[in-house]
């Protein structure tokens, strides 16, 4: 007899309903040396940081990029506890565009607030989002900090609504020197090379109907529809990194703005938590501590760095060993 009983769901029916919003972060932590020795703990305090200080109700769906097992690990526990909706591990890293289009094919809400794992949500983010989201026309992606590179690409919508009426335009150096050293700090910048970076920008600043944002947004963390993230992205792509500009661009072309909060709602968590961070997720309440940042050698050990041969041996030996621990 192939079969014995009735399946006792038969008949029954779910209470879920499914959110408006989607909170979604992709992960990603092959191991824990070199690049990746505290990252771990960014990934946590991005998470936590996003799980406090949402409020309810959303839905959260976490894609793991083939991860090592002290993450998932973290992960399952999470999802056990019910802190996370949908859990999805791959297998392997599928890259961050093929990451992408799982994650919002099964993102069940109409909105999504989409994150890398390395970015830390401070109280009030999702408001600030959503402000702009309801008050400005047209808008496909919201972040929460602003990164004055970002207006290097996509500004076709940007420029057409410097001339829409009712929106009011500053244009200049507009945002605080901190903000800029938190990012110099964060993404493993110096002052000079940053000054490269942005040389011959400008910021722009706008208000409407009250709300003020600013022009540009960034792939690494936003608010956007689904249903615009899935007419806009890309098929299936071999590259582990890459193409978000495309992305962005693509939202451009369609006629929607790209816009970031006035003020900084997220921070940048990098590699390594800071103490500045750190600091941050204790006077919240989150439990955080700072990384080892690692300092310029001294002595000998410096002056064998500075000579050349000496210093494309080690790299030759670094970028080796890194190939062989992420094979």
């Amino acid at each position: 007899m192939p079969r014995i009983g009735i399946n006792p769901n038969r008949g029954q029916q779910t209470s879920y309903k499914p959110s408006r919003l989607t909170l979604a972060m992709l992960t990603y932590l092959p191991n824990q040396a070199g690049y990746f020795a505290e990252r771990l703990a960014v990934t946590r305090l991005s998470l936590e940081s996003l799980i406090a200080h949402t409020p309810q109700p959303y839905d959260l769906v976490v894609f793991d990029n083939g991860s090592c097992p002290e993450l998932v690990r973290y992960l399952c526990q999470l999802r056990n506890e019910g802190r996370i909706n949908y859990l999805i591990l791959s297998s392997k890293n599928i890259g961050k565009i093929s990451a992408l289009q799982i994650i919002f094919q099964t993102a069940p809400g109409e909105m999504v607030a989409y994150s890398d794992d390395d970015i830390f949500f401070l109280p009030g983010w999702l408001e600030a989002h959503f402000s702009i989201m309801n008050t400005y026309p047209r808008v496909g992606l919201v972040t929460g900090f602003y990164i004055r590179s970002h207006l290097r690409y996509a500004t076709q919508s940007i420029e057409a609504f410097t001339q829409h009426p009712g929106a009011q335009v500053k244009r200049g150096m507009l945002i605080p020197r901190e903000v800029e050293q938190h990012y110099i700090d964060n993404m493993g910048r110096t002052w000079e090379s940053y000054q490269e970076e942005v040389a011959g920008l400008e910021d722009i600043q706008f208000s409407y109907q009250g709300v003020d944002s600013l022009a540009s947004a960034g792939h690494h963390q936003f608010v956007t529809s689904r249903q615009l993230m899935l007419d806009v992205l890309p098929g299936w792509d071999s590259n582990l990194m890459g193409k978000m500009i495309d992305l962005e661009n693509a939202v451009d072309r369609l006629g929607y703005l790209r816009l970031s909060t006035a003020l900084p709602v997220t921070r940048l968590l990098g590699n390594v938590i800071s103490e500045e961070n750190a600091a941050e997720a204790k006077r919240l309440g989150l439990l955080a501590r700072a990384g080892k940042v690692a300092h310029e050698p001294r002595g000998v050990s410096n002056f064998m760095m500075k000579v050349p041969f000496i210093k494309r041996l080690l790299r030759g030996l670094y970028n080796r060993l890194h190939i062989l621990i992420n094979a």
